[in-house]
């Protein structure tokens, strides 16, 4: 078996199948074997014909509110956000607000729901459990977790981790694109259902938006879906099909540095 294959699955969690009597290779820690590099070659097996792709949504903002020009660097956008008091029930129950941690000119930008307890505690994304599976499957693609942006589609821990109301994610969404603006990402990597959902404004399963290219803003950013980390402690089984998945990102990712997917192309 390919040690650095055995590296991404190990990562990932995933166990491996060796034939009975087979000697595997022994090699050192995954984390010291992944490569550092953010274009790692594209497996063929990712490598698909025309992908279909979604409308970017255009999320107007709720009757009555009104919201001034966000700024166009990043600590005046994260003042903007620790200070927004657009929803009503959010802004009274959080701690803090959870603006997105990482590199500000990383070419990938993750994207997850909304903060959960841990990261309304801490104001920072992808904590705890969950954080450190997202961090095994960033690694298992050669991408540790200072060399990407995480985010989430809400800014805000709605209460008892319920779903986003539309009203909410209205509020927030502009903030999101303010930071895809300033980040110019070259790939955005949605894990979870609600926040594709929200993103690609449908109500499509996730069964049927994973596997496939889709384009979110105003840029045309390409955007790809995958399983929440949550969802795959609590389901394990499904780890294989998000290795999958991170294999297409990461093919996505290696054309677009090709010059085979521009930016605004198609798949």
């Amino acid at each position: 078996m390919n040690p650095l294959r055995n590296a991404y699955l190990e990562a990932l969690g995933i166990d491996r199948w060796v034939p009975r009597g087979a000697v595997e290779e022994v090699a050192e820690p995954a984390a010291a074997r992944v490569p550092p590099s953010i274009s790692l070659p594209a497996s063929p097996r990712t490598e698909a014909p025309a992908r279909a792709t979604i409308p970017a949504p255009r999320l107007a903002p709720p009757a009555g509110y009104v919201r001034g020009p966000l700024a166009d660097d990043w600590p005046g956008l994260r003042e903007q956000v620790a200070g927004c008091t657009a929803c009503e029930q959010l802004c009274k129950s959080r701690t803090q607000t959870v603006f997105g941690v990482g590199n500000t000119r990383a070419e990938w930008l993750v994207i997850g729901e909304a903060p959960g307890a841990e990261e309304d505690r801490q104001g920072e994304p992808f904590v705890g459990r969950a954080g450190q599976l997202l961090n095994a499957m960033l690694l298992a693609i050669g991408l540790p977790r200072e060399t990407v942006f995480i985010a989430n589609v809400l800014k805000c821990r709605p209460p008892g981790n319920r779903d986003p109301r539309p009203e909410e994610v209205s509020n927030c969404l502009p903030f999101l694109s303010k930071q895809i603006a300033l980040l110019k990402p070259k790939i955005l990597l949605a894990v979870g259902r609600i926040a594709a959902q929200n993103l690609l404004a449908t109500d499509v399963p996730l069964s049927r938006l994973r596997g496939k290219l889709h384009r979110f803003g105003e840029a045309d950013t390409p955007l790809v879906i995958t399983y929440h980390p949550a969802y795959l402690l609590r389901a394990p089984a499904d780890k294989r099909k998000a290795w999958e998945d991170l294999k297409f990102a990461r093919a996505i990712h290696a054309r677009i540095l090709g010059g085979s997917l521009a930016d605004g192309g198609s798949a």
